[in-house]
């Protein structure tokens, strides 16, 4: 019984605010029409005077008056009907057939009005000749319906209408296209979290291990070492996690405690070249945790597929947009086959999907393998789209 109460009460609130807005349509039409009566008698009193009469402006008034009074009703019924059926002139044959309807609807008004003349009058005899005297008569109030007047009314509301019936439109997509920019930010933001949640604990447990290698080996002080290094990378990485970008001078001095706490595990075998660093580098901006990813899928490649020395190079450039970033590492045979380590494709695939998220296909990054080795080029917009 509450749900119908609901229904029928709303339904009561549809219906007055549809009364309510033709209240409000009639009285702006009122008003207009008003306006106009007042604007065109006062020009005919004008030319009047000119013409060196002495006209009374009421009388003139209440003459332009009766004519708006009949286009005033016309346009407002006109409004009306379309608002209710605005598919009679949604296009150009449609409104054609409407306005045919509208002119063929004062025929009937026109002959009621002969026929009420000859009831007024019942010794006149019905002939052709008395029905042109009283079509005749009907000049006397042709102001009122004029066939001019009658098109630019039906015209003008019919403008007005398409011109609300656009920005209806216009209105609905710009919502339409609002929601699907806030729902598509909402995915993109959980999906941005779920890469980070992704790539945090993948960073933990390397690290962990590079630790726990170290312990095993009875390398108490480079162990403890290695655990204060790490607490410092860790609040690196909670600082940057809540953030979408940050400079690549932060990144640098990042990865040069992560690259210190890697040789705690792997010793003189990390040989790393890193150039091209310059202001313009350290003042861009990247995402967090970037240039760790990238160095970590160049060890899994190299050194964790062998027992030598690695030969890691990181090349930074730059043009007017864009920040370059190229890495390689050489890839090693054992037994007549290269060997690749099987998680080494989730960091890049990780980094790629962070790339299309922030920067909206801006960003690239290709991978090649050429001249036994491993090469990633990345390429990013210096400057990140907020």
């Amino acid at each position: 019984m509450k749900s119908e109460q609901k229904i029928v009460t709303s339904s009561q609130l549809a219906n007055w605010s549809y009364w309510q807005k033709l209240a409000q349509i009639l009285a702006l039409n009122i008003a207009a029409w008003l306006v106009f009566t007042a604007i065109g008698a006062l020009t005919s009193y004008n030319d009047d005077l000119r013409s060196g009469f002495l006209p009374d402006y009421w009388e003139i008034f209440k003459d332009w008056g009766r004519s708006a009074i009949a286009l005033c009703i016309l346009s407002f019924i006109l409004y009306a009907v379309f608002s209710r059926f605005p598919d009679w002139i949604c296009n150009g044959k449609r409104i054609i057939l409407s306005y045919g309807l509208l002119l063929l609807s004062f025929l009937p008004l026109n002959l009621f009005f002969v026929l009420k003349l000859f009831l007024s009058d019942g010794n006149q005899q019905i002939t052709w000749e008395t029905i042109q005297t009283h079509i005749t008569a009907l000049d006397d109030y042709s102001s009122l319906l004029r066939l001019s007047s009658v098109t630019a009314v039906f015209f003008a509301v019919v403008i007005v209408k398409n011109r609300q019936r656009t920005q209806l439109r216009e209105k609905i997509w710009e919502q339409e296209r609002i929601a699907n920019l806030h729902l598509r930010l909402e995915l993109e933001q959980q999906k941005l979290s779920a890469l980070r949640a992704q790539l945090e604990p993948h960073f933990m447990f390397n690290a962990l291990n590079a630790i726990s290698a170290l312990v095993l080996t009875d390398s108490k002080e480079k162990a403890l070492n290695g655990i204060q290094g790490l607490s410092e990378l860790l609040r690196y990485a909670l600082d940057a996690a809540e953030k979408d970008s940050v400079r690549f001078s932060d990144e640098l001095a990042f990865l040069q405690d992560y690259i210190g706490l890697q040789k705690l595990r792997y010793g003189s075998r990390l040989q790393l070249t890193i150039t091209g660093i310059d202001d313009v580098i350290n003042n861009a901006e990247c995402p967090p945790l970037l240039l760790q990813l990238l160095l970590e899928n160049a060890l899994r490649h190299d050194l964790d597929c062998h027992q030598g020395a690695s030969d890691i190079l990181i090349e930074f450039s730059h043009t007017e947009t864009h920040i370059g970033i190229y890495i390689s590492n050489p890839l090693h045979d054992l037994d007549g086959a290269t060997r690749i380590n099987q998680g080494a494709g989730l960091g890049l695939r990780n980094i790629s999907a962070r790339l299309d998220l922030l920067y909206s296909g801006q960003a690239s990054i290709e991978t090649q393998r050429i001249n036994k080795r491993f090469e990633v080029n990345l390429r990013l917009p210096r400057f990140l789209n907020r």
